[in-house]
C-alpha cells in the first residue's frame, strides 16, 4: 500500500522524505498529504525528529509543489492540463468543481484549499492559468502552506500512537469540519460586530 511505503520512507529518510514527499503531493500524485505530516508529528513526539526543522521542510515541501503547478498551470495552460491531468489524478471534473470553489472564495481558496484533499491539488494550477502575478500568489499561498503544515504536524505530536486513527478519520471528514470552523468563525465576527454596535 503506497500510504504504508511512503510513512516507512519517511521514517528512514526524515526531512528529505517530508519534503519530497510533500512536493510531490501537491503537484498530485495520490499522497496522503495530511496522513504524512501527522506521522511526521508522531516522529517529533518520540525524538526522532525536531519540531521547528520538521515544519519548516514541510512548508518549504508544500509550497514548492504548488509552486510547480502553478508554474505549470501558467506556461501549459487549460487544454493541456485536461489533456494530461489524469495521470497525476487531476481530472476535468475535479477541474471544474475547483473553479467553481474559485468563484466562491477568490483568492482565498488557495489558502483554504490546503485542507481539502482535491481541490488544494487543483489551486496552485488554477492560479496558473489565470496569469496571477507570482507575488500575488506568494501572499496567498505561503500563509497556507504555514497553517496546513503546523496543524497536522502539531496534532501528531499530541496523538502518540492514535496518530493514524484519528488522521485517517479527519481526513475522511476534512471538509465538514473546515466548514463548521469557518461557520463559526463568521458567526463570532458577526457578534463581536453586534456587540461593539450596541456598546457605541
Amino acid at each position: 500500500m503506497l500510504q504504508h511505503k511512503l510513512v516507512a520512507f519517511i521514517a528512514h529518510y526524515g526531512y528529505v522524505g517530508i519534503f519530497g514527499a510533500l512536493t510531490l503531493g501537491i503537484v498530485g500524485l495520490p499522497v496522503p498529504d495530511e496522513v504524512l505530516m501527522t506521522f511526521a508529528g508522531y516522529l517529533i513526539s518520540k525524538g526522532r525528529l525536531h519540531y521547528i526543522p520538521t515544519v519548516s521542510v514541510a512548508v518549504v515541501g508544500s509550497f514548492t509543489g504548488m509552486s510547480l503547478s502553478f508554474l505549470i498551470g501558467r506556461k501549459l495552460g487549460y487544454p493541456v492540463l485536461v489533456k494530461y491531468g489524469k495521470y497525476v489524478h487531476i481530472t476535468e471534473e475535479k477541474l471544474n468543481g475547483t473553479h467553481r470553489w474559485f468563484e466562491r472564495f477568490g483568492k482565498f481558496a488557495v489558502t483554504i484549499g490546503y485542507f481539502i484533499p482535491g481541490v488544494r491539488h487543483i489551486t496552485a494550477y488554477l492560479a496558473g492559468i489565470g496569469k496571477w502575478p507570482f507575488r500575488h500568489f506568494l501572499v496567498y499561498a505561503l500563509p497556507g502552506a504555514m497553517l496546513w503544515a503546523v496543524t497536522f504536524i502539531t496534532l501528531g505530536t499530541y496523538l502518540g500512537e492514535h496518530w493514524r486513527k484519528v488522521t485517517e478519520t479527519i481526513h475522511r471528514y476534512l471538509l465538514v469540519v473546515l466548514l463548521i470552523v469557518v461557520v463559526a468563525g463568521l458567526v463570532a465576527w458577526y457578534v463581536k460586530k453586534r456587540w461593539k454596535k450596541s456598546a457605541i
